[in-house]
């Protein structure tokens, strides 16, 4: 009978040798932390919480250098072990005594069962063809001479540490298949982390970590059921079942699944029924039961019903989702805890003990790093590009923890043994991540798929202040999430012509007073057709249906239900669409925006907000003094303060690293008007500087909308007697810069450079107002719906709040630069008036994000839509 049979009917006797609990439990002085064979719930409850706490904590700090989450929960099995914790009089008897743990073995053993089932489902052999000559000689060369090396290792252990009694041949044929393995599921993990996912080596390990990985598998099932068996002959019988059972679970059974997945309507809709989740279930339970009784772990029962699991449509992930979250945090942290807990680092207490670990590590490192280098530089890879081969190679991580529990229990290994082999297991999952990054640098890395199109060349493309040319024709939109779709094909609508020419009508009067209607059409070009490339981005969480989304992200990129919208909305409205999709840490966004548009090159980045949900209800009043519809957020929830704050410092991010100009749209209800078409009024409130003069010519294109009018205000501070200058470098440095979140700044605000930022200002002003400058037929219909004027106040800001307010009573679309640089003047002292004057909260982050004009509409309230600009220089 195998392990974990044996601990189903253990754990079935206590369980009907129960009697009743006494009935006032702690009340009658009941204990908790005393072992209960009758109650056994209780003690495990604290077992579970102590080892959850302790890994969650771990976890955090390790995430901060990159480190996959199994160093957390093997380090934190070593703490509560005898190593440490264990060292504290009472604590190991009182919180884990050996009685109890049969209950924990047993969890523990159901909780890795259905790990590695997920692991299953995340091998995809049709991985295997991609460099598929590349990847088999790599998966040779790292399987082969491991396992040789490793066998030549196992000769010197065996006579300084083994006990006779084990057999000889056995514990020869385990050290080399530990050593000769690789961690598939953290290769995975650390692949993904560090954006090597879809690189040339990426691709490359990933395929070859496949074979070795099913290859080291197949050994280690081979060892077990070699020293399971009594006989030869025993051994021969438990190997043919299992290759049977394995055949029998690749075929008939995944057909019978499929065909079932099917007729349940589970495939074509990629989530698993209920009914096909229970049977999932069974199939898993089922499965590691019979390759337990035959004499082989639980653990391959529950990786061969992985590879039954259909992969079409996203159904894998689906089945993942649902499972994941109960399997890796409450049951697999216990399999890791147990692990720790038999491992004793005090027993490592002479020189050779710590001499021949360091040899393993050594030896084991080598045996993967070397043979799979040399082989992908004989295949043509640079040797950065080897290095990087061959170091995530010899991860190891969690695959080799299950396979020295395994040689545990089959007592194989001795604590001792046990000990060093764990802690080599550590060390070399360290060092993957740093090591790689310092070898493979992100300046040498090739991805793929990424296509370099023809355009403008970055900073090319700054407000159009030096050309006839006032319009965009290629944008880069920016989604997260499906709630920024109305927003993003809101904007887009405005910033594409209609089809439709457009028409004036002439009057003339003759001689007679008779007035004729003279119908003309304007000569324009053709409909202007616009291209956007939609950046999907998904976070990539600790969860492994993220790890398994970023293995898939060339077919999700098709099935994305964002995307799908967006292109339909695209071919619908004819635009030209083209998408990317990324599974990355949040962390990274910006990040990637910014590469994206230097590889693709955009002339605009387009983040949508949507803050519709903000907006006060049923009002038709676009220009209502509110009181600030963002202090919900920030009274409000917590969740929707930490949500708001985690935005605005990813968009300050993007404003700091884009290398085009940047329009964030800020969606207060704009979207969800309910007039069959969207025709705002669109107001400018024009101070001076870059991002100014970018915004003034986004309205000129917008304006090139025939349903679009505009009115363009330029404000002049007139500074009063007895008012202290807010044009200052001292008001200026009042935003602040921080470490992980910089503000943009463009270069120093000399004299001579204010001057130039002025001029630019009066030369663009004066062409865009004077009724002599030349421009093409759309710029001048364009310019024929906008309002020019200026004002002059002591206030501009509440000047400009007046202004607006008295606009058509139409649904208002305010854009304003963000004017955090080279500004003519800084607005935060008057910002800060309008904040106390109208008993509002607005958090530092947002007015950083937004800029003091656009905050200053955020301040008054209401329904207003916001855009605001960036330029890059």
């Amino acid at each position: 009978m195998g392990q974990f049979s044996r601990d189903i009917v253990e754990a079935s006797s206590v369980l009907f040798r129960r009697a009743a609990p006494q009935q006032a439990g702690v009340f009658t002085g009941l204990n908790p932390a005393t072992y209960n064979a009758n109650d056994p719930f209780v003690l495990w409850v604290i077992q579970t919480i102590i080892i959850i706490g302790f890994t969650q904590l771990l976890s955090l700090l390790f995430a901060r250098i990159r480190q996959p989450r199994v160093i957390a929960e093997v380090i934190g099995g070593i703490i509560l072990g005898p190593t440490i914790m264990g060292r504290i009089p009472h604590f190991t008897n009182t919180i884990f005594p050996q009685s109890s743990l049969h209950v924990l073995t047993l969890t523990s053993t159901v909780g890795i069962v259905f790990f590695l089932f997920i692991i299953g489902l995340e091998v995809d052999i049709l991985l295997l063809k991609r460099n598929a000559r590349a990847s088999l000689a790599i998966s040779i060369a790292g399987l082969a001479i491991p396992l040789g090396m490793g066998a030549a290792i196992a000769v010197p252990i065996y006579h300084n540490f083994v006990e006779p009694s084990v057999n000889y041949g056995y514990f020869v044929l385990f050290v080399a298949v530990a050593v000769g393995i690789t961690a598939f599921p953290v290769l995975c993990r650390i692949l993904t982390e560090i954006r090597l996912l879809d690189t040339t080596v990426g691709v490359l390990v990933l395929s070859a970590g496949i074979g070795n990985d099913v290859t080291g598998w197949i050994l280690l099932a081979l060892t077990v059921a070699l020293v399971n068996a009594s006989t030869g002959l025993t051994a021969l019988y438990v190997l043919l079942t299992g290759v049977g059972y394995t055949l029998f679970l690749l075929f008939p059974v995944k057909w019978a699944f499929r065909w079932l997945a099917r007729r349940s309507g589970s495939l074509e809709r990629g989530e698993p029924t209920a009914f096909m989740m229970t049977v999932t279930l069974i199939l898993v339970l089922i499965s590691a039961f019979f390759t337990d009784i035959i004499g082989i772990h639980a653990i391959f029962g529950g990786f061969l019903a992985g590879l039954v699991i259909p992969k079409d449509n996203g159904f894998a992930i689906s089945v993942v989702e649902k499972l994941e979250d109960f399997v890796t945090l409450l049951l697999l942290p216990q399999y890791f805890a147990l692990s720790g807990l038999r491992t004793n680092l005090g027993l490592l207490n002479n020189g050779i003990t710590w001499g021949y670990t360091i040899l393993i590590c050594v030896v084991a490192f080598l045996a993967k790093f070397v043979p799979c280098s040399v082989t992908a530089k004989a295949f043509g890879f640079t040797l950065r590009e080897s290095g990087a081969v061959g170091v995530l190679m010899a991860c190891k991580g969690l695959v080799e923890l299950i396979v020295l529990n395994v040689g545990l229990q089959a007592k194989i290994l001795d604590q001792r043994v046990f000990s060093m082999f764990v802690l080599h297991a550590v060390v070399l999952t360290f060092i993957t991540t740093p090591l790689t990054v310092l070898i493979y640098p992100s300046r040498h890395r090739v991805h793929g798929g990424m296509v370099l199109e023809k355009g403008l060349a970055p900073g090319s493309t700054a407000a159009g202040i030096t050309s006839d040319n006032f319009t965009r024709s290629k944008f880069a939109f920016v989604f997260d999430g499906m709630e920024q779709l109305p927003s993003a094909m809101t904007l887009a609508q405005l910033l594409q012509r209609p089809v439709a020419s457009t028409r004036s009508t002439a009057f003339e009067k003759s001689a007679n007073d008779r007035i004729s209607f003279q119908s003309e059409t304007s000569v324009l070009p053709h409909k202007r057709t616009i291209s956007i490339d939609a950046i999907r981005l998904v976070e990539l969480t600790e969860r492994t249906s993220a790890v398994l989304k970023s293995q898939v992200a060339d077919t999700l990129i098709r099935v994305d239900p964002v995307l799908s919208v967006f292109r339909a909305f695209g071919r619908l409205n004819h635009f030209s669409i083209s998408a990317s999709l990324s599974v990355i840490s949040y962390d990274e966004f910006s990040t990637h925006v910014a590469d994206h548009v230097r590889g693709n090159g955009p002339q605009m980045v387009v983040i949508p907000w949507p803050l519709a949900s903000l907006a006060p209800e049923a009002s038709t009043n676009y220009h209502t003094v509110l009181s600030n519809p963002l202090d919900s957020n920030f009274s409000g929830t917590t969740d929707e303060a930490a949500s708001l704050l985690l935005r605005s410092q990813f968009v300050r991010k993007v404003f700091a690293s884009s290398p085009s100009d940047v329009a964030l749209f800020i969606d207060r209800g704009l979207s969800t008007d309910s007039s069959s078409t969207i025709q705002p009024h669109v107001f400018l409130p024009f101070f001076g500087g870059p991002d100014d003069r970018l915004a003034l010519s986004f309205v000129i294109q917008l304006c090139m909308h025939e349903g679009i009018s505009a009115t363009v205000i330029r404000f002049h501070r007139v500074e009063s007697d007895g008012n202290e200058s807010v044009n200052s470098d001292k008001s200026v440095r009042q935003h602040g810069d921080t470490v992980a979140f910089p503000n943009t700044v463009y270069s120093q605000q000399d004299t001579q450079v204010r001057i130039q930022s002025d001029t630019a200002d009066n030369l663009l002003w004066d062409r865009v107002t004077s009724s002599m400058s030349s421009f093409n037929a759309e710029v001048h219909v364009a310019l024929a719906r906008i309002s020019f004027r200026t004002e002059s106040a002591i206030r501009p800001l509440h000047r400009m709040l007046e202004l607006a307010g008295s606009e058509p009573s139409r649904p208002l679309l305010v854009v304003a630069g963000r004017s955090r640089r080279m500004a003519i003047d800084s607005h935060r002292r008057e910002l800060n008036q309008l904040i106390s004057e109208r008993n509002a909260s607005l958090p530092p982050d947002v007015a950083k994000t937004f800029g003091d004009v656009a905050s200053a509409f955020v301040v008054a309230g209401g329904s207003v839509s916001l855009v605001v600009t960036q330029a890059t220089l």
